[in-house]
C-alpha cells in the first residue's frame, strides 16, 4: 500500500535535516532498507519487534519488513496560498500525500536564523495552518458557486453537496481545518472526494536541541506545541533532527549504545514512522513460512479477502479462507503446530476483519 506522509515546515526548522536522516537511514543502516522513488521521496522500514521475534521462531530463508514513504515538501512561507515563495509547488506536493508531518522549531540557536526573526512555535504552526486553510477556502468557494446554482434548481445531488460545502466554507472562514469538522459517513465520502489540504490528518514534530532530547518537557516551547495539538486532538512527537542524522549513519549496535548514552530508548525517527503509520489508520499482519517471514501493511477494518489482495489480486479473487493465529498466541505456543494443538489457529471466512498482529496463511483457488 503506497501511502505517504509529507514533511512540511517553515525555512530553518530542521525539516530538511530530518529528511536527510530518513534517506541516510535507508541508504546506510541495514535495518532501514531504502529506495529513492523520486528525488524527494524516501522509503523506510516500519520498525516492528514482532517481525524479529517471528524470524527467531520460524527461522525463514529471508525476512521482509513492511515500509512507509515520506515526501520532503518544498518549504512554505506566509502568502504561499497566493503563490508567495514556492507556494504553488508546496500546495501541489501536499495534495499528493495522505498525511502531514509538520516540523516545528523548538530549539534556540543563534547561528541558525529564523524566518520570522524569533523562535515562536505557535506562530510557525499558525502560519502554515492558515495557508492551508486559505488554499482550501479558495477551492471550496469556486465549487460552492457552481453547486449553489444547481441546488437552487432543486437538483438532489447538488442539494446534498451544497450542505457539505456550506459546512466546510463556514468552518474554514472560522479558521477551522476540515478534519476538525463533523460529518455523517455519507458526507465524509463526499469530503474525501474534494481532496482538501486541511482534511488530511496532521502530526506535529517538535524539533529540540541536542541537550533537551532526554527531557523534552523541560523545553517551554514543547509544552506550547503539545497544548496547541491537544486542542485539535493531534499528536506530538519530539525529536532532535541533528541527532537523528547522526544516528542514521550508525549500525544497529552503535545506534543502541548511542541512544543509551542519550538516555532514550527509541530514536525519534522510529517514533515518527510509527506515529505516521498509526495516523493513517494502518496496521500490520504477517505471513510466516520456511521461505519467508513478511510484514504486510493494511488499513484497519479491512476484511480478509481485501487483506489477501494486498499480496496478490488472485488471493482476493479466489479467496477461500484465512488460517489465522494472533501473534501473542503463536509466541506463547512456541510453534504453529503447538498453536494448532491448543486450538489457537482459527479458520476465518470472507467477513473476518483482520487484526493487527494476525499471522495468516491464505487459502485460495483461481
Amino acid at each position: 500500500m503506497a501511502l505517504t506522509a509529507g514533511i512540511v515546515g517553515l525555512p530553518n526548522v530542521g525539516k530538511s535535516t530530518l529528511f536527510n536522516a530518513i534517506t541516510q537511514a535507508g541508504a546506510e543502516a541495514a535495518n532501514y532498507p531504502f529506495a529513492t522513488i523520486d528525488p524527494n521521496v524516501g522509503m523506510v522500514e516500519v520498525p516492528d519487534e514482532r517481525l524479529n521475534k517471528l524470524t527467531e521462531l520460524v527461522k525463514p530463508k529471508k525476512t521482509v519488513p513492511t515500509t512507509f514513504e515520506f515526501t520532503d515538501i518544498a518549504g512554505i512561507v506566509k502568502g504561499a496560498s497566493k503563490g508567495e515563495g514556492l507556494g504553488n509547488q508546496f500546495l501541489s506536493h501536499i495534495r499528493q500525500v495522505d498525511a502531514i508531518c509538520q516540523v516545528v522549531r523548538c530549539f534556540i540557536d543563534e547561528n541558525i536564523t529564523h524566518v520570522s526573526g524569533k523562535v515562536d512555535p505557535i506562530d510557525d504552526i499558525e502560519i502554515i495552518n492558515l495557508e492551508l486553510i486559505l488554499a482550501d477556502l479558495e477551492s471550496v468557494n469556486k465549487r460552492y458557486q457552481r453547486v449553489e446554482k444547481l441546488a437552487r434548481q432543486k437538483d438532489k445531488d447538488a442539494l446534498v453537496e451544497f450542505e457539505v460545502l456550506s459546512k466546510i466554507k463556514t468552518g474554514l472562514e472560522e479558521e477551522k481545518p476540515v478534519r476538525a469538522l463533523e460529518f455523517t459517513d455519507e458526507q465524509q465520502k463526499m469530503v474525501k472526494g474534494l481532496h482538501l489540504l486541511t482534511s488530511k490528518p496532521m502530526l506535529y514534530v517538535a524539533n529540540v536541541g541536542e541537550d533537551e532530547v532526554a527531557d523534552p518537557d523541560s523545553n517551554p516551547n514543547v509544552i506550547k506545541v503539545k497544548e496547541y495539538a491537544a486542542n485539535e486532538g493531534a499528536e506530538v512527537i519530539v525529536i532532535c533532527a541533528r541527532i537523528e542524522e547522526e544516528i542514521a549513519e550508525l549500525d544497529q549496535d552503535e545506534k543502541e549504545m548511542y541512544l543509551d548514552e542519550l538516555g532514550i530508548t527509541e530514536s525519534g525517527l522510529d517514533k515518527l514512522i510509527k506515529a505516521s503509520y498509526s495516523l493513517l489508520g494502518l496496521a500490520t499482519y504477517f505471513t510466516a513460512g520456511e521461505q519467508e517471514v513478511r510484514a504486510w501493511t493494511f488499513r484497519k477494518g479491512m476484511k480478509a479477502p481485501q487483506a489477501a489482495g494486498i499480496i496478490h489480486t488472485d488471493f482476493e479473487r479466489g479467496f477461500i479462507r484465512a488460517e489465522t493465529v494472533s501473534y501473542g498466541d503463536l509466541m506463547e505456543a512456541g510453534s504453529m503446530g503447538h498453536a494448532r494443538e491448543k486450538g489457537k489457529v482459527r479458520l476465518e471466512g470472507k467477513e473476518y476483519i483482520v487484526q493487527d498482529g494476525d499471522v495468516i496463511h491464505f487459502r485460495f483457488n483461481v
